[in-house]
This record gives C-alpha cells, structure tokens and sequence, in this order.
C-alpha cells in the first residue's frame, strides 16, 4: 500500500484517485473510514464515497467541491479534479474535447503525463496527420508558412506550427538544424480514458473534408461512390469485414507506388509521392431492424 499521497495530475479518471487516495489515507491511518470522510465532507450517506469510486454514484459540483475540501486539495488541484469529474459526466464529444483540451494544457499535467495530450492531438486533428504524411513527400519544407499553403483545405500557420511541434514531441516528424527532416512511425500514447473520443474527432474532421471535397476538387482530382442496399442484420459484421479487407488492399497499392521495388501484382513505379490524399470508406445503418414478423 502506497504510503506517498497520490498526485491528482498523474490521473484522467477521478474515480481511480478518489481509490487510491482513500488507500492511502488508511494507510497513515488505520481507522480512517468512509463514514469518516462523508463526516469530513459533510455529507448524510456515510458510503457515498464508495459509490463514487465504483461508479455507482456521479458527483454533482456541490459534492465535488465538498470531497474536493475533505482532502485538502489546494486551488490548482481542485479545478483539475473538477475537470476530470465534468469529463467523466459529459453527455457530448464536443464538450468532451473542449475538457479534455483544458486538462491536457495544465502545466502540472504536462509535466506528469507529457506525451498523451499530443497523442490525443494527433488523432483529433484532421491536419496533424497530413502534414505528417505530406512530410514524406520529396521537397517538404519544415515551414509553417509553406505547409499551410499547400494543405487542403488551407490551414492557418499556428495550426501548421502546432502540427510540427505535435510530430516533433511525437517522435514522427524530427527537423535537424541543418534543416533535413527525418520521419518515423510511432505509437502513439493516448490516455485509454479518451482513445475514443480521439478516433471520434479523427473520423468526424475527415468526413468534414469529405464534403469539402465535393465543391473544393475537380471530378479527376476525388471519387466519390455511394450504395444503398438492404442487407440481413446479422450480415452486417461480414460486410464491415469486406470493407476491411479492401482498405487493407488499398494501404498495400498504395505503399507499392511509393517502394523501390514492387510485387506480381503491383510493377515498380519510378514517380515520388507528389500529393497527400484521404480515402474515406463508411458504412452504417439507415434504418433500424425490422423484425420478421412486421413483415408478415
């Protein structure tokens, strides 16, 4: 049992520090209890900080701020505490990225948990991952100025900035003084608490550019292909699976147009990647499931 008092800025998750800081309560003090702490917090339920910490119970923002005075936290803890209660309890994704982007941006966090606020940037920003594509592209220029002109649709330069410090933190995309870049593949660190809502933002910004694409390209520069079938419930996992299995296909073709040397199938191409592209493929449900017997 831990005998040191657990720093609120190594968690995401208020309901594992509410555990681990009672353990390590009764560890300096055996008889401390529940019931002891609902007295401290002034509350009537003596094991309401039991349900919280099972999940049993949500706090509401009295019962955040009197859990938050029964252990002392000082000002600064206290308004991240409340922010990993507001993350827990948010209904959307939207709220949910504007919270999580005021936790990953205090200080005391950064300093705890470095790497998993830009690992959570990379996938919620459609232009990170361009610009760490476009990076291996010969000619790239390390220049806020020239990347924010040549994506698309145009970003500004402070994105473009932050896209290279992102990659730069990231270990993907490395600029020497001399000016030569250097890019890798990296995992990426992404607190399991948001490595959802982080695909989220990724899927959502690039069906953004997916319109944009209808109006901003012309017909040789996209395709755009669409089907509306009916298809039996239960097949549905075997028809996510073929899609699959076509992306797949795709990421070889298109590693096999940029490699020294191709297989049978995919001859050797001499041309440099010139473009970044996106292929979105999407399929979901347009209706609910009619039961059988509706139709009889």
């Amino acid at each position: 049992m831990s005998t040191t008092r657990p720093d609120i800025f190594e968690y995401l998750d208020h309901r594992a520090f509410l555990g681990d800081w009672f353990q390590w309560k009764k560890s300096s003090n055996p008889r401390f209890s529940h019931r002891m702490f609902a007295r401290l917090a002034k509350q009537k339920s003596p094991s309401l900080l039991l349900l919280v910490t099972k999940g049993e119970r949500n706090l509401t923002p009295a019962t955040t701020r009197a859990f938050a005075r029964a252990m002392k936290l000082e000002p600064e803890e206290t308004r991240f505490f409340t922010l990993l209660v507001q993350l827990d309890s948010s209904n959307t994704a939207k709220e949910r990225t504007a919270i999580f982007e005021r936790i990953a941006a205090t200080q005391r966090f950064r300093s705890a948990r470095p790497i998993e606020g830009d690992g959570f940037a990379y996938l919620s920003r459609w232009f990170i991952p361009a610009v760490r594509e476009l990076a291996s592209v010969p000619g790239f220029q390390p220049d806020p100025v020239w990347i924010a002109r040549r994506i698309r649709p145009r970003i500004t330069v402070a994105q473009a900035t932050r896209a290279l410090s992102v990659l730069d933190q990231l270990g993907m995309v490395r600029v020497a003084d001399d000016g030569a870049v250097t890019v890798s593949d990296a995992d990426l660190v992404t607190p399991h608490e948001v490595i959802g809502l982080a695909v989220h933002n990724y899927h959502r910004g690039m069906l953004a550019r997916s319109l944009d694409a209808i109006e901003g390209f012309k017909a040789r520069e996209r395709h755009l292909g669409a089907v509306t079938v009916r298809v039996p419930a239960e097949r549905i996992g075997e028809l996510k699976r073929a899609v699959a299995e076509f992306q797949e296909r795709f990421l070889d073709l298109a590693e096999s147009m940029t490699s020294s040397k191709g297989d049978e199938d995919s001859p050797r191409h001499e041309s440099p990647p010139q473009r970044v592209v996106q292929m979105n493929v999407q399929l979901f449900p347009l209706s609910a499931a009619i039961a059988v017997a509706e139709t009889e």
